[in-house]
């Protein structure tokens, strides 16, 4: 039974390497607390207090005012040595002033404009140049240390020196103060500052705290050089003003641009990440830690979460919905690094927002506003997007294997190319959505809405779950222009699927033997190949269920088999056969043919029937995935062809005697009773689909040796051209194909 820390004093408690998947630790105090290693799957740390216990958060204060304070008194010794380098060429204190002056208000600007590395690689150059100076003025002229010469050369290149005094300390004034004052924000922030200055609430926050240390930094930098100047001769003397001017004014100039960086800092400023991120690993050292501890699914709604280290932690599907403080944790690598994100998680709102290409894995939106979010090319795998609104949302290649989108919005969404394997869209809204070749093996559709989704080659598998779809229509090619409403299914646009029929209506044949030949198509080959392959293997119960015409000379035969037949072995045994066919004498093929029965020569006029019929396939639509219905019934979306077997005889009651005259009209009229039966069952929209009814009508006739031989007898007497126009249906064409094959063979005999 999962434990129960529910409002509890845990401050400074160690849970390392415990097992406390699903302990309720809301509404808890766990400042201070070690998680690290432990294993807390599904655990409660709803509305927690985590972060620093208060002997840290003093001493870390402490350290951080001291150290401001320190490095506040270094910079300024270099405003004091640019002072000192003027007052030695005995310039007038006010050429001193302005000198100093100009160097730290072009620091000031390079800084503000460019960043501190910009306004660090000037001071650099300058200390390059004031070192060139210094070597010429000491080791070449070989003057005393403190020059009195007059000589303008000279006196330009301490003036060089001065100036990069003054940069040199401007600039690490800024770049240190910044780190001390987001490391104060980090570790008090709002309450440090209230309690302190006695401000209003609405006045405390981050950025009181920040301005607080920089000044308090400074203005006991200043006191020490102050008390320095006033006490100390030589570089410190009191007569020269201009050492105290250029070391207040580095504190001043340092100061002000410390805070400015502090707080772009704080804003998350992508120039001053390295700040933030100093400074949140001074603020974490003594705070709550999850190191490499398990999260997966956890929730820490409305927590507190300031200065808690999640380095190396498993956070899939952590859910950390109105956390307080999230940007001021240790993230690590973990998704928490990511600004637009944590802000997401936080506040739920993310419409419109790019996380193009970003690793997600494992991310919590649920029930996130991402309206026309983009995602292209993210990995999202094994995210949880439950509930949320991602209406026009754009997932182009994305990886949302195993995500969780039960009940989400999807309407217009485009999942072109991406990953949904063993993805949860139960109950979720599709309509419009875009499927395109997008990978949906194990996806479980339950209940979901498909109306007018686009599914032009989506990869559904045997295991994809379509119980209790909704959908009306859908579209087998994506829209264009000039047709909005490409391939839609059902054909007529006023007709739309029944309750229940999408999810038979569209699941795929898997169980289909493609046997596809892309060049000089021989007719008599694939007849004898798959007749002969079919004797080989019976256990596999071959079955032809469609042809197809692919471009120039190209074909396809599809065979249904057995759910364990080896599909490659069988493909590779009938090509062999067929390639070895196609390449004997006419004679040797003339005598296979003669040792086979009749089926042969149908198939073989069904092949050719269908390869000198090229006005049936104008429409050629080239591989767009293939689904079936309930039982044995099919689609093959890859020419529109529906195609369904029937295990019953059509024709019962009817029997006739051999020899019992019959005329062509009563034989093309029983010919098309049988069609219209199997049409009932049988879609005939497309070339494909007329072939499988024919290929069924024949194989009842051949099955029925009293009625193949009346036929035979009757297209005699009246001609296959007369028999094939009194059948008048589109599947008539192939019947005398079958038709001339028998007489064949009976003329053959």
């Amino acid at each position: 039974m999962p434990q129960n820390f529910s409002g509890q004093n845990l401050r400074g408690r160690s849970f390392k390497e415990q097992d406390l998947e699903g302990a309720n630790f809301s509404n808890a105090d766990i400042r201070g607390a070690n998680f690290s290693d432990a294993k807390l799957k599904n655990a409660n740390f709803s509305e927690v207090k985590a972060g620093l216990q208060l002997r840290w958060a003093i001493g870390l204060v402490i350290s951080s005012l001291m150290l401001s304070t320190l490095l506040a008194f270094f910079a300024s010794l270099a405003g004091v040595l640019a002072g000192a380098t003027l007052v030695a060429i005995k310039s007038p204190p006010f050429s001193s002033v302005v000198i100093i002056l100009i160097t730290l208000l072009v620091i000031y600007n390079v800084t503000r404009r460019r960043g501190l590395v910009d306004a660090g690689l000037v001071a650099l150059s300058l200390l390059v140049i004031a070192t060139v100076a210094w070597i010429w003025l000491t080791v070449l002229q070989n003057p005393r240390y403190i020059t009195y010469s007059n000589s303008i050369t000279k006196n330009l290149a301490w003036v060089a020196v001065s100036v990069a005094w003054a940069a040199g300390g401007t600039v690490f004034e800024a770049g240190f103060s910044a780190v001390c004052g987001t490391a104060f924000s980090a570790v008090c922030g709002t309450a440090f500052s209230a309690v302190l200055g006695k401000i209003p609430w609405e006045w405390c926050n981050e950025k009181s705290g920040n301005i607080f240390s920089v000044v308090f930094g400074t203005v006991f930098g200043a006191v020490i050089i102050i008390i320095a100047w006033a006490n100390f001769g030589t570089i410190f003397s009191k007569n020269n003003f201009g050492n105290l001017f250029g070391a207040i004014a580095v504190l001043i100039i340092g100061g002000a641009l410390g805070v400015d960086i502090s707080l772009k800092a704080l804003a998350n400023d992508e120039k001053y990440v390295w700040i933030t991120r100093g400074a949140i690993f001074f603020a974490a050292i003594g705070g709550t830690n999850f190191y490499k501890a398990d999260l997966t699914d956890a929730d820490f709604t409305e927590a507190t979460l300031k200065s808690t280290d999640f380095r190396d932690v498993n956070i899939t599907r952590t859910r950390f919905y109105q956390t307080k403080s999230l940007n001021r944790v240790r993230p690590g690598k973990t998704y928490l690094q990511n600004a637009r994100i944590r802000q997401v998680l936080v506040t739920g709102q993310g419409q419109e927002k790019n996380f193009d290409r970003e690793d997600l894995r494992g991310v919590n939106l649920q029930g996130a506003n991402l309206v026309d979010a983009s995602f292209i090319g993210a990995n999202l795998s094994e995210a949880n997007l439950q509930g949320a609104n991602l209406v026009d949302a754009s997932f182009i290649g994305a990886n949302l294997s195993e995500a969780n989108l039960q009940g989400a919005n999807l309407v217009d969404a485009s999942f072109i190319g991406a990953n949904l394997s063993e993805a949860n869209l139960q109950d979720a809204n599709l309509s419009r959505a875009k499927l395109v070749q997008t990978q949906l093996d194990v996806t479980d559709f339950t209940g979901a809405t498909l109306t007018g989704a686009y599914i032009q080659d989506w990869g559904i598998t045997r295991e994809t779950k379509l119980y209790g779809v909704k959908c009306e229509y859908v579209y087998m090619r994506l829209p264009t222009k000039e047709n909005p409403d490409p391939l839609r299914k059902p054909d007529n646009n006023k007709e739309v699927f029944a309750d229940g029929e999408f999810g038979d209506f569209i699941k795929p044949i898997f169980d289909t033997l493609d046997l596809y030949h892309n060049q000089s198509v021989d007719p008599r080959a694939i007849a004898i190949s798959f007749k002969q392959l079919a004797e080989k293997h019976p256990e596999v119960d071959l079955r032809i269920v469609g042809m197809e015409v692919r471009g120039e000379d190209k074909f396809l035969l599809r065979a249904k088999t057995a759910a364990t037949a080896d599909k490659s072995q069988l493909s590779q045994e009938y090509f062999d056969n067929y390639y070895q066919l196609k390449g004997l004498p006419e004679g040797e093929i003339k005598l296979l043919l003669a040792e086979k029965d009749s089926r042969i020569r149908s198939l073989e006029n069904m092949v050719i029937t269908a390869l000198q019929n090229p006005k049936f396939y104008a429409e050629n639509y080239n591989n767009q995935g293939d689904t079936t219905m309930t039982g044995d019934r099919n689609i093959n979306t890859g020419g529109g062809n529906y195609n369904e077997r029937i295990e019953r005889d059509y024709i019962q009651g009817n029997y006739y005697a051999a020899g019992q005259p019959q005329s062509l009209a009563q034989a093309a009229a029983e010919i098309q009773l049988l069609l219209k039966q199997l049409e009932q069952t049988y879609p005939t929209t497309t070339t494909s689909q007329q072939m499988v009814v024919a290929a069924e009508a024949i194989n009842q006739i051949e099955s029925n040796p009293t009625l193949k031989k009346r036929v035979i007898n009757a297209v005699k007497e009246g001609g296959l051209a007369a028999f094939e126009k009194a059948i008048d249906n589109p599947a008539g064409a192939f019947i005398v194909g079958a038709i001339k094959g028998w007489q064949e063979v009976e003329a053959e005999d």
